[in-house]
């Protein structure tokens, strides 16, 4: 599709946001794509792939497994070991030959993997031993995902320990900051919402003790960066879709309260998916995500399903700091100059989204050789 341009939006002027200079207010979303090896170390194609893009004024990576116990889905990348931080290093290194930046997503999936996918074959891990919905895709193909063990309190210290060292290994890797995934029906939001958390100890049952691992990891991750200025959040209070996971049963209280709390951490931005993650921005009746953005005294990106125009207007309102693209990115790696120009954006067809090689990955075609 054709879009027509506009010289009245600053989208593409330079703008400070934490502790960043960055080239544009456009995001590059993350996007998981499973081309990494089973060990989960980055390669030559990875540096390509995010040095194509890095004219985003920021590149958030895909979710990225904070710890062996984290993996949920197999071909995607870990940030805890040697190995993986010497492959990360070679995409930061190739981001900024290109003066761009980029940040690492810290994820752990939680209850939604597979035995296949975790070390001795154990069982995923979660708030409580409720099973969601759905198959995981592992090196045998689609698997039903199980029943997961609930754990223990005294695991907790642990957890936050694997966020800890995979926001040192981020550093050490020289990206730019990092990303808490706290979205998606993954682990975090598992303890966040009450249909997903039946504990009964101090992780669980009240919105404060939902809520306590979630700020735990923040004050863990934040310490490791010196400060929240290169430390982002990523939540989705009305994203349904991992699993068929129910929304919490007030989700009004129970972000409120969240984002209240993250506040003290002074974080470089909020990221709200808006809406169910990759599939609409409808928000049920009762919940409004502006009155939830108003609460974080910070820079605030959004995030699910915006076109050009949509963006335009988002900013030109000042309802957001940030705007992330994702789909778009993927056949598009010169996105920001085709949306400033006005250019035709190429449509990526699925079968391109997740695994293979550098077909669908690092070959479609850019404006100008030069932005290759």
């Amino acid at each position: 599709m054709t879009q027509t341009t506009s010289n009245d939006t600053d989208l593409f002027d330079p703008v400070q946001i934490g502790a960043w200079q960055l080239a544009n207010r456009i995001v590059m979303a993350p996007l998981t794509r499973c081309r990494v090896k089973n060990d989960g170390t980055p390669g030559p194609l990875q540096a390509l792939y995010y040095a194509q893009r890095a004219s985003a004024g920021l590149i958030i990576t895909e979710a990225t497994n904070i710890s062996p116990q984290g993996r949920g889905y197999a071909y995607t990348p870990g940030i805890f070991n040697a190995e993986q931080v010497a492959g990360w290093k070679h995409v930061t290194d190739a981001v900024h030959e290109k003066q761009g930046k980029i940040v690492c997503q810290l994820w752990h999936v939680g209850r939604y993997s597979h035995p296949s996918l975790q070390p001795g074959g154990g069982l995923p891990v979660a708030p409580s031993a409720i099973a969601p919905e759905g198959d995981t895709f592992t090196e045998e193909g689609l698997q039903p995902v199980p029943t997961p063990r609930a754990l223990e309190t005294a695991e907790m210290p642990g957890i936050v320990e694997q966020y800890r060292h995979a926001a040192e290994c981020a550093k050490q890797a020289g990206f730019d900051g990092v990303e808490i995934h706290s979205a998606n029906c993954y682990l975090l939001d598992q303890f966040i919402r009450d249909s997903t958390n039946q504990r009964t100890d101090r992780y669980g049952g009240s919105i404060e003790n939902r809520a306590r691992l979630v700020l735990e990891v923040t004050a863990a991750v934040t310490d490791v960066w010196g400060g929240g200025s290169r430390v982002g959040i990523r939540l989705s209070p009305v994203t349904p879709n991992t699993g068929n996971t129910p929304l919490d049963s007030n989700v009004m209280a129970t972000y409120g309260y969240l984002i209240e709390q993250l506040n003290r951490f002074n974080l470089a931005y909020l990221h709200f998916v808006e809406g169910a993650t990759g599939m609409s921005r409808d928000v049920p009746e009762g919940i409004s995500l502006e009155k939830l953005r108003a609460l974080f005294n910070g820079p605030y990106m959004a995030n699910n399903g915006y076109t050009p125009e949509l963006a335009r207007e988002v900013r030109g309102n000042g309802k957001a700091e940030l705007i992330c693209f994702g789909k778009p990115f993927i056949g598009n790696p010169d996105l920001v100059e085709r949306l400033r120009t006005g250019a035709e954006l190429v449509d990526a067809p699925k079968e391109t989204w997740y695994g293979g090689d550098e077909h669908g990955y690092t070959d479609w075609p850019t404006l100008t050789p030069a932005a290759q």
